[in-house]
């Protein structure tokens, strides 16, 4: 198109005609300098930086059907997601945004790989926008692996689930509950094929939330998915669509590893009390019953090598017990944790059972004590 030519009305005298100048060139310069547009990644795995510190990639791996992500100051937002894929199997794509290292794109300035064992804390915001005509996850994707890789899958990979909507799940299937960042979630556990998968599946939907990474890495760690000589490669934000998806917005994101400290704050004193909550839940038949025991961590240390004692009421013996080794089979019995839950993160649960025998009316036992301090009873 042909450029057109400013119109100016003729004015009288010199000062007039200074105002026409300077009014043209405030014309030009004006058409010359457009705001800035966003930026929108349509090729499978392109990617961009938003705030000189995150990465935001398309991901798309899992269709051919076009995808579209729009990275915005602070996020991005889906802007076309055709196709679908069933539901019963892996999803179309994860557009995200990230902090750290992944498949050799490290995000400017970061400082990960970091070792497990020098992070004090990793705070991280999100803000979520949802659209309701999809199938979709909204999550988190935490990576750890034994070495600080930066290329490739890494052995574990914790999901966190804010928003499930459609008849979708987690990869592999649900173990328990646990509390985390003092909330409640569904436990989910699995194996891709390639890597461990730990999935925290919150019960409904989160659209806002400020939170430590590493209340969720200690918990992986309690349950032997990780160790703490790993290292935490990369923190990811965004969505997991089976169908359609056009609209998912991540608004803000936020993510910061501080490194140098230790883990979850200063020591414990050995000599000081655990916090602890019990909650006792039975299934009672004539002559036999079921026991599920959550033992919760309130105090604000990991509790390593656990030990839960309490007393059976007269007349009652196990005879089968999971997630625990618990002895003796009657009277004063000590549950201790096994090789896979054997840690408490601060926050955090534990849940093991027991199927036992009874004669005459049934009770439960009166009181609980963990590593011998007494717990509270929900």
């Amino acid at each position: 198109m042909r450029p057109l030519r400013p119109q100016v009305r003729p004015l009288r005298g010199a000062a007039g005609a200074l105002i026409a100048i300077l009014a043209l060139v405030t014309s030009l310069v004006t058409a010359a300098a457009p705001a800035q547009a966003d930026t929108t990644l349509c090729e499978p795995f392109g990617t961009t930086t938003i705030q000189g510190r995150y990465v935001v990639q398309n991901n798309r791996w899992g269709t051919s059907a076009d995808q579209c992500v729009t990275a915005t100051d602070t996020g991005f937002r889906v802007s076309r997601a055709d196709g679908s894929v069933p539901t019963n199997g892996a999803p179309k794509s994860y557009p995200s945004v990230f902090n750290g290292c992944h498949y050799t794109n490290c995000s400017p300035g970061t400082n990960l790989p970091a070792r497990l064992s020098t992070v004090s804390e990793a705070p991280s915001s999100i803000s979520y926008g949802y659209v309701g005509d999809a199938v979709y996850n909204a999550s988190y994707d935490i990576w750890l692996d034994p070495t600080p890789r930066t290329d490739g899958v890494n052995q574990t990979e914790i999901m966190i689930w804010f928003n499930r909507v459609g008849p979708i799940q987690p990869i592999g299937s649900q173990v328990g509950t646990a509390t985390v960042g003092g909330r409640n979630w569904e436990l989910w556990t699995g194996s891709n094929g390639t890597n461990d998968v730990l999935s925290f599946v919150a019960p409904s939907a989160i659209t806002d939330w400020s939170f430590d990474v590493m209340d969720f890495v200690r918990a992986t760690v309690a349950r032997g998915l990780a160790e703490d000589d790993w290292y935490l490669t990369s923190v990811q934000a965004g969505f997991e669509p089976w169908q359609n998806g056009a609209g998912l917005t991540v608004n803000s994101f936020s993510s910061t590893v501080e490194t140098g400290g230790t883990p979850g704050g200063p020591d414990p004193d050995p000599g000081d009390p655990v916090a602890c909550e019990v909650t006792y839940g039975t299934n009672v038949w004539q002559d036999g019953f079921t026991a599920d025991v959550t033992v919760r961590n309130t105090g604000p240390a990991a509790v390593d090598a656990w030990s839960l004692a309490f007393t059976l009421p007269s007349g009652q013996r196990i005879t089968n017990t999971w997630n625990a080794s618990v002895s003796p089979a009657t009277g004063a019995v000590t549950a201790t944790g096994v090789g896979h839950n054997a840690r408490i993160a601060s926050g955090g649960s534990v849940t093991f059972g027991f199927q036992g025998t009874h004669g005459g009316a049934f009770a439960e036992p009166g009181g609980f004590t963990l590593n011998g301090t007494s717990c509270a009873t929900a």
